[in-house]
């Protein structure tokens, strides 16, 4: 019995069971603390009749093989009680949220589950005046269209239900401050960052009782030469540095961008790969700036439209969604978040990523603007609006922490290089070359086009939909002036060529409409009758040399097609850029922003339309050496989702070195893995390796180059065994090593997989005997939660454990014992596409092959020492790793070759000695 604790000063909680679901059965705590093991059927049972108190409906609904479950989710409340503060979303993540004694076994974990309730209703009741106000005519909105938790929440209020109907109480642009403009920024100074000024930034940083590492001063040391004035336009200062993991690289390159921003009165732009680099480096940043206010003035962390919470976005759902009982109460949790959130990110800011596994992706990351739709001054949260607020503070911060795909994008679509920055550093730049692969390439495919039909059309069809066509974000404008107006009309209408909603299951079924849709069907014919058929799980290619017959016609007949549509873009284009010139004394700020940013939108879908035409023209002609083109159909489990042609530059470094290093004036481009170390006798071939997938090589002057190994004893630290008698390809064997290794383990494992099939199949073997010995499993692509949140759980869960793909390796960051074991199914050789052979024969064929898996282990292993006394074993389930790519490990750590029986003691009896 767990007697449920009912003091008479703290809120009253909901008179129900509690709940807690696993894999093999679930527990159920009446409302009198009676404990009963169930079956998951007849759990379901109870739960469709008595709605239990729960953490995470959806995921517990999944376990008990329910298609929804209405409950009291603590993650619910817990999103309105505390919004955008971060929690676990697992009953032990709640309790330390809580300031709570995690619970020591599932028994305890449910029978937490009330006390978690009543500790969040009185910290709700114990909320200042204002904040209850909010508090209450949200909650009463939210519980007029039935939310569980409303009735209890409005008793801890001391309210009763509010008299107004409807949604009022969800407005909550109407409470947010607006933000303020400012005269434009002067440029920047040219004064240098010596290097005795950056080690002793990094000094002051650090503080006086941090320990001495010289190999931290180097480095920082060497990051100043990117701070220094260029000489040569077009030939911008670049330092290389690879930095061993524990060297301290964050604050080594933060200590001369912070003197170059106060120097100069400019802007770095620090961008990363991952969300969590991002979070580490603000996190870093507090010691530069450990007052709030100054730092949130001096620091903003920047990304593209598409992550940013759009106020009309939300009100229009909101009104779209009215009479639909769980659109307002999600959007009643998106209200709460809102008005509490730093600055409206709801991809890797403060917006707890669990809510989109809770509320769907429909009414939480899609109320972003994710096409471009924005309407600028003409939207009346426009003095709100969370983007603008966070361009406006990019321009005037010392430091911008951004990404590497937003980087590109905004270097790709700026028409003048001055208003770029001119300082960057590039973190985890083993990835630049993947981010350049995808910011500078064309996709001409049914989705794309789809995509810019809406941008232009809106929604049709009577879809209730929030897209926004052309004429309702700049009729106004264009109506003012004969020639725009009659320009918008055409180009409305010559829109009509591309596809609209139903495109591909009338492309599958033959029910062809326009010149796109015919060009898709035979694309589509193409693939299917070239393309490798042995792997229906992938997405299927061929090349896009000699087309099927009728191929040709119709790209000829979409380029025509195509051209018509280019026509009045560039026309209309023309007319508002005459206007702005005419007009230049007489447009008030608001229509200027929104002329000029429809140019803008405008101009870059051009080039993408002209992209295609160029794609289409030159379909039967002999391959550039530039770029590769090839044709697919896109998969997903099994079921096509999109058909099209693409275009990859063979270097995508190239665009990158063009658009991004050439107009600034330094950067530092550093990674813990940037060269290739297929030999550590040929140190100029490595570093030839980190240029090549950079983009170093294609400027004028050459880059410094630096290397800081790492401080970490990795001989006496870690392990790293090849598993010579199990077969790769038998699916039993591998999963009973993954099972042997992760009991020796005692958890704190991370099972890396190069294929989703396989680690599903593993995944469900798993299971049960992880279970048995209680050691969670989590796994992405399995589990309904998103790969930052798994990461979250099993860093915080000392003996879980976790599968998952490239995602997973190179997002986790996990000091300490919640990472131990790392336990590789197979050689990670890269797929053998038809862009990777191109890229394979430009490269040095199979040596370029042979430098992306020592990369991809060097990652991985880099996973397991991530802080001084941190030990772990690597363990690859692949007897055929050549000796050739042994040197992905550092050279003092011995490989062996062993059974797996042997694999396992080691892995025990290292990771017992070592604690």
């Amino acid at each position: 019995m767990h007697p449920r604790p009912a003091p008479l000063d703290l809120p009253r909680i909901p008179d129900c069971p509690a709940l807690l679901a696993g894999r093999r059965g679930a527990i159920w705590i009446s409302v009198d603390g009676e404990i009963e093991r169930l079956s998951p059927s007849a759990a379901a049972e109870r739960a469709e009749t008595s709605p239990p108190i729960v953490c995470h409906a959806r995921q517990t609904a999944s376990l008990l093989g329910l298609p929804g479950l209405r409950a009291f989710d603590l993650l619910e409340l817990f999103a309105f009680v505390r919004p955008a503060e971060f929690c676990l979303p697992t009953v032990r993540g709640l309790a330390r949220a809580g300031g709570l004694a995690p619970p020591p076994d599932e028994e305890a974990a449910a029978a937490l589950q009330p006390v978690i309730a009543q500790r969040l209703l009185a910290w709700l009741a114990e909320s200042g005046p204002d904040a209850r106000e909010s508090a209450a005519r949200t909650a009463a909105a939210m519980g007029r269209a039935g939310w569980p938790w409303a009735p209890v929440v409005l008793a801890a209020l001391d309210r009763a239900g509010d008299a107004k109907g409807g949604t009022a109480g969800l407005d909550v642009w109407n409470r947010l401050p607006e933000w303020s403009e400012f005269a434009p920024e002067p440029p920047p100074e040219d004064q240098p960052v010596r290097e005795i000024e950056a080690r002793e930034r990094l000094r002051l940083l650090l503080g006086p009782h941090a320990e001495t590492r010289p190999s931290q001063g180097d480095y920082c040391a060497a990051a100043s030469g990117a701070f220094l004035p260029r000489d040569l336009a077009g030939a911008p200062n670049v330092v290389l540095a690879e930095a061993g993991t524990g060297t301290g690289k964050t604050m080594g390159y933060i200590a001369p961008a912070s003197v170059w921003a106060e120097k100069n009165g400019g802007t770095v732009w620090l961008s990363t790969f991952t969300r969590n680099l991002q979070r580490q480096i603000d996190q870093e940043l507090d010691r530069l700036y450990p007052d709030p206010a100054a730092k949130a003035e001096r620091v903003v962390v920047r990304k593209g439209r598409e992550n940013y919470l759009c106020l009309l976005n939300m009100e229009e759902a909101l009104q779209g969604g009215a009479a639909r009982p769980q659109e307002v109460q999600a959007l009643g949790l998106m209200a709460r978040w809102a008005g509490a959130t730093r600055d409206g990110d709801m991809i890797g800011g403060d917006f707890p990523a669990w809510l989109i596994g809770l509320m769907g992706p429909a009414r939480t990351i899609q109320l972003a603007d994710r096409r471009g739709e924005c309407v600028f001054s003409a939207c009346p949260h426009y003095r709100k609006c969370f983007i603008e607020r966070s361009v406006r503070k990019a321009r005037r911060a010392d430091i911008v922490i951004a990404n590497h795909a937003l980087v590109m994008l905004q270097a790709a679509r700026a028409g003048d290089a001055g208003t770029l920055p001119t300082r960057y550093v590039f973190d985890e730049a083993h990835h630049l070359f993947d981010a350049a692969d995808s910011a500078f390439s064309a996709h001409l495919s049914g989705e794309e086009t789809l995509e810019l039909r809406r941008w232009l059309r809106g929604g049709e069809g009577g879809r209730r939909s929030r897209a926004r066509g052309l004429v309702r974000r700049i009729g106004d404008i264009a109506e003012q002036e004969a020639s725009a107006a009659r320009q918008m009309a055409e180009l409305v209408e010559a829109a009509q060529v591309l596809p609209q909603e139903g495109w591909l299951a009338r492309v599958e079924r033959g029910q062809l409409e326009g010149p796109a849709e015919a060009f898709l069907a035979r694309v589509r014919q193409q693939v299917l009758a070239r393309a490798r058929q042995d792997e229906q799980s992938y997405s299927l290619e061929a090349p896009a040399n000699d087309p099927v017959p009728g191929l040709r016609e119709a790209a000829t007949e979409l380029d025509a097609a195509l051209a018509g549509l280019a026509k009045p873009m560039r026309g209309l284009v023309r007319s508002l850029a005459e206007r702005l010139d005419r007009e230049a004394s007489e447009l008030d700020s608001a229509t200027r922003v929104r002329i000029e940013a429809a140019m803008r939108g405008l101009d870059w879908r051009l080039g993408s339309v002209e992209a295609w035409r160029l794609m289409l023209r030159q379909l039967d002609q002999a391959e550039s050496g530039d770029f590769v083109d090839w044709m697919s159909v896109e998969r997903m489990d099994g079921r096509s989702v999109d058909i099209g042609l693409h275009r990859h530059w063979i270097d995508p470094t190239r665009p990158f070195a063009e658009a991004v290093l050439a107009p600034a004036h330094g950067a530092v481009i550093t990674s813990a893995t940037l060269r290739d170390r297929a030999r550590e006798t040929e140190a100029e071939e490595g570093w030839r390796a980190a240029e090549i997938r950079t983009g170093a090589h294609h400027l004028p002057l050459p880059a410094r180059r630096i290397s800081v190994p790492s401080p970490f004893d990795h001989a006496g630290r870690t392990r790293v065994m090849v598993v010579t008698d199990v077969r790769r390809d038998n699916v039993e064997q591998v999963s009973a090593a993954y099972r042997e290794l992760f009991l020796a383990a005692g958890g704190g494992a991370l099972g890396l997989f190069t294929a989703i099939w396989r680690l599903k199949a593993v995944h469900r073997r798993l299971i049960e005997p992880l279970e048995a010995a209680g050691l969670p499993l989590l796994a992405q692509h399995v589990d309904p939660l998103d790969t930052s949140t798994l990461i979250d759980i099993f860093r915080a869960e000392t003996d879980a454990c976790l599968l998952g793909t490239d995602a997973v390796r190179d997002g986790v960051d996990v000091p300490g014992r919640s990472l131990r074991l790392i336990v590789f199914d197979r050689v990670p050789w890269p797929r053998p596409d038809i862009l990777h052979r191109r890229r394979k024969a430009a490269f040095g064929g199979s040596a370029y092959d042979d430098m992306l898996v020592r990369l991809r282990l060097a990652q991985a292993y880099g996973r397991l020492l991530r802080r001084a006394g941190d030990a772990g074993v690597f363990v690859l389930l692949d007897s055929m790793l050549p000796s050739r790519l042994a040197a992905a490990f550092p050279p003092e750590v011995e490989i062996t070759r062993v059974g797996l029986a042997q694999a396992v003691s080691e892995t025990r009896s290292f990771l017992t000695a070592a604690q």
